[in-house]
């Protein structure tokens, strides 16, 4: 029962923290409803469509999975996060749970069957009651994060032992298929690695890979925060931003301004933006650009404002976004890092009072993000923009990319590779 509880405080790590239960309630109530109704609700929907669904849904991989080196991807940003090491190293393959969503890169990735996890349902009375005692009523509020995670660990276990992988990369540490299988990898003697692929926070799992290559010295000094680390550490760089580098905006003046908004931002903070500033700045062209989880509808934003662009992230890359602006407003997302990498000015303004910390990456406090903390002061820093942009902003991002002013600036995959490389054949 102890050793149940203590694997599912670490499956389901990033779920059972206060910053997690800080979340506004907007975004919580999209991950786990606040009724306990709804969440029953939730349970037997997720129980029907995707545990029953799994169990007729063929598996037809295209690729050999055996003696592999797995690519494990969680989201459509993990995939172009890890896709240059499918093309660079010999035998490696994507690969994903079987109906995880990878947006537009579904199709391009194998899949591990979860038909297994329904033998494990047994475990949840007691995986519940184990952690009713040591998180106390944080259990109940998120049964239904619990009950999804049921399983993970036992049914990666079995393919890992079926599979043999070579070893596995992962570009993510806290979603919950992920913490199972480099569980279920530590109990079958299965090497792992971890590639950053965006900025962490200090309420990040500690580090425990056998090796993780992270973009710089930001990710480590957090991660020391985290707790102990574990296996070796190397800075590489930003390997998905390599190609962009080479292209760093030259503009001497602010004319074009995006807008990145995420999950945690709210909906009239962003309408009230948009009506402040395009007003006031009728030359500059704005667009906007959710994130690609976010589902709500902005159509309305477009027939307010029709002069206002949008940039759909499910099929354009941020670096491809951020190319075609000369300066970002954003709140708390590592968008301002990729930005600042390109010589794109970058302001940190928080869209609504959402009681996650301000500042959440720390990119204010390190110099890399001018904050404004109300609309006038956002609009006066666009206007001394607007009238001057310095062309040497990266250099802002050298605690954050490792090899931004080195020989290896713009090398950070050949980097990677060679270490993941040398790393294996060790």
């Amino acid at each position: 029962m102890q050793q149940l509880t203590e694997r599912f405080q670490d499956i389901l790590y990033a779920r059972l923290t206060s910053h997690f239960a800080s979340f506004p309630a907007h975004l919580l109530a999209s991950i786990s409803p606040p009724s306990p109704l709804r969440r029953l609700l939730k349970v037997l929907g997720y129980a029907a469509v995707r545990l029953v669904g799994n169990v007729f849904r063929p598996i037809r991989n295209p690729e050999q999975l055996r003696g592999a080196v797995w690519l494990y991807v969680v989201s459509q940003n993990n995939y172009e996060a890890l896709y240059f090491i499918r093309e660079a190293l010999p035998g490696s393959v994507l690969v994903a749970g079987q109906s995880k969503e990878i947006g537009r890169y579904n199709g391009a990735v194998n899949r591990l069957s979860l038909r297994g996890k329904l033998l494990y349902y047994w475990q949840f009375p007691l995986v519940l009651l184990g952690l009713r005692k040591t998180e106390g009523s944080r259990a109940w509020r998120f049964f239904d994060l619990i009950f999804n995670a049921i399983g993970y660990f036992e049914v990666y276990g079995q393919a890992l032992r079926h599979y043999r992988p070579r070893a596995i990369v992962f570009a993510n540490d806290h979603n919950d298929d992920s913490r199972a299988l480099l569980l279920a990898a530590r109990a079958a003697g299965v090497p792992t690695a971890y590639v950053q692929h965006a900025s962490v926070s200090t309420n990040f799992p500690p580090l425990s890979f056998d090796l993780s290559l992270l973009e710089g010295q930001d990710a480590l000094d957090k991660y020391r925060q985290c707790g102990p680390v574990q296996g070796r550490v190397e800075l590489v760089g930003m390997p998905k931003a390599d190609a962009f580098l080479r292209d760093k905006n030259q503009n001497p003046a602010v004319r074009r301004v995006g807008l990145a908004i995420n999950t945690l931002d709210e909906t009239e903070a962003v309408a009230a933006a948009l009506a402040y500033l395009l007003p006031a700045y009728p030359t500059l062209t704005f667009t906007l650009r959710p994130h690609p989880s976010d589902r709500r509808d902005f159509s309305f934003l477009a027939r307010q404002h029709p002069q206002l662009l949008f940039s759909d992230a499910r099929q354009q890359n941020v670096f491809e976004f951020l190319r075609q602006q000369d300066a970002l407003v954003a709140a708390d997302t590592s968008t301002h890092l990729e930005a600042v990498l390109l010589n794109v000015a970058s302001f940190y303004y928080r869209f609504g009072t959402h009681g996650v910390a301000h500042d959440y990456y720390g990119y204010v406090a390190h110099g890399l993000s001018e904050p404004a903390d109300t609309l006038p002061e956002l609009a006066a820093l666009l206007g001394r923009y607007q009238q001057h942009k310095p062309l040497d902003l990266y250099q802002r991002a050298t605690y954050y990319n490792a090899t931004l002013g080195t020989a290896d600036e713009g090398h950070s995959q050949q980097r990677a590779v060679r270490l993941l490389a040398e790393w294996l054949d060790g």
